[in-house]
């Protein structure tokens, strides 16, 4: 056997073991688990970091006002350093269209040591406090949700027994880019964070979608949330593992009526989006990028080369070996592509998009090292821990 035949084949095997041995990551029917109404509903504060987001808070405030739930809740929406009007308009839209009592403050700079996003979550949650919400909701500024989208979570967490439910809001894909890129990000996600493995008692898998998640404010004291993860830019990853640290139980699945209103419609855009936290994801360890860029190429590249490469090279058993892991490949796309309501042949174009996300990681990467580091509505953090660079 050539060498070549012999990588084709361990990506069929990666992809075999993917099929069966990955938590079913593939499988899109993790939604809200099975919950009933409380005797009394508890109360709730939401608390929105937004900066720069007049674009679109039109979309997505209103939702969060207009939730229909039985309980006392109320919002506060953290207004990070805006230049566009943010606050301003929150308070406008609140004006207009009634709903949830609204607080709209400001946190001032953020200190060394937090990022921008977390500052503002700490300043929210603070002021939510005084309230003695039993519930937090942190929900994202370009979040729209379902009027019983709040109802729905809370009765899902004080039926499971869940300190933390959070929900991967469905993202938008209108644009071509969206359509190639979008559906592959949740399931990228899906594979290192098995939604299955997370729910399950006992499992170390820790992962939440942060436009999303309903805390439960006794374990975000107990967590220390957001303190204990003040310098994390993945800060959804890091709060669960922290709820997980903390004995707690963490719920994450697809959202059915939650969804992202943020476009995102150049390649620019998304490679933004990716690039901008991809080498934190791997501890900004030179000696994990490679790997993780080896293993890319392995289970992603390795089958549609071994398929043209067999072909023209008469290597029928490699073409084989290709075609199959392939074929295990799309078929394992087709769930998210469905959940996205995106046609299915866009399924054997993976290994295409697979590659945009390798060059995105090396991208981030060498922004790193560049001393440009994870970037967030205009603020740069070049290590954890450091100063954001205002830009």
């Amino acid at each position: 056997m050539s060498a070549f035949l012999w990588i084709t084949v361990v990506s069929l095997a990666a992809w075999c073991w993917l099929l069966l041995g990955q938590g079913f990551f593939w499988r899109t029917d993790v939604r809200l688990p099975s919950r009933r109404e409380p005797a009394s509903w508890p109360s709730v504060c939401v608390v929105v970091p937004a900066r720069d987001e007049a674009g679109v808070l039109p979309a997505s405030l209103p939702s969060l006002l207009a939730q229909d739930y039985p309980g006392r809740a109320e919002v506060f929406l953290v207004d990070d350093g805006s230049t566009d009007g943010t606050g301003e308009l929150a308070r406008e839209l609140s004006g207009r269209h009634g709903g949830l009592p609204l607080t709209v403050t400001s946190p001032g700079e953020p200190p060394a040591g937090w990022t921008g996003k977390l500052w503002a979550v700490r300043h929210g949650i603070a002021l939510a406090r005084a309230r003695e919400p039993e519930y937090l909701l942190l929900t994202d500024a370009d979040i729209a949700h379902a009027p019983d989208s709040l109802r729905e979570l809370v009765a899902a967490a004080g039926t499971g027994g869940f300190d933390v439910v959070s929900q991967m809001a469905r993202l938008r894909v209108e644009s071509r880019w969206e359509r190639l890129v979008v559906p592959a990000f949740v399931y990228f996600f899906a594979q290192l964070y098995p939604f299955r493995w997370i729910g399950r008692t006992g499992s170390r898998t820790a992962a939440a979608a942060g436009g999303c998640v309903l805390l439960r404010t006794a374990m975000a004291e107990r967590a220390r949330i957001p303190d204990a993860i003040r310098h994390a830019v993945i800060d959804d990853v890091s709060l669960a593992r922290a709820v997980k640290g903390a004995g707690g139980r963490v719920w994450l699945g697809l959202a059915d009526r939650v969804d992202s209103v943020r476009p995102y419609p150049r390649l620019h855009d998304l490679w933004r989006m990716v690039s901008r936290s991809a080498y934190a994801q791997l501890r900004h360890n030179p000696m994990v990028l490679l790997g993780t860029v080896a293993g890319l190429a392995l289970v992603y590249l390795v089958p549609p080369v071994a398929v043209v490469w067999g072909a023209a090279a008469g290597g029928a058993t490699t073409a084989l070996a290709g075609a199959l892991a392939w074929a295990v490949m799309a078929g394992t796309y087709a769930p998210m592509l469905r959940y996205y309501r995106q046609p299915l042949w866009l399924a054997p174009l993976l290994p295409y998009t697979a590659f945009l996300y390798l060059l995105m990681t090396v991208d981030s990467a060498v922004q790193h090292y560049r001393g440009r580091g994870a970037a967030w509505k205009g603020r740069t953090y070049t290590r954890p821990g450091a100063v954001p660079d205002e830009g």
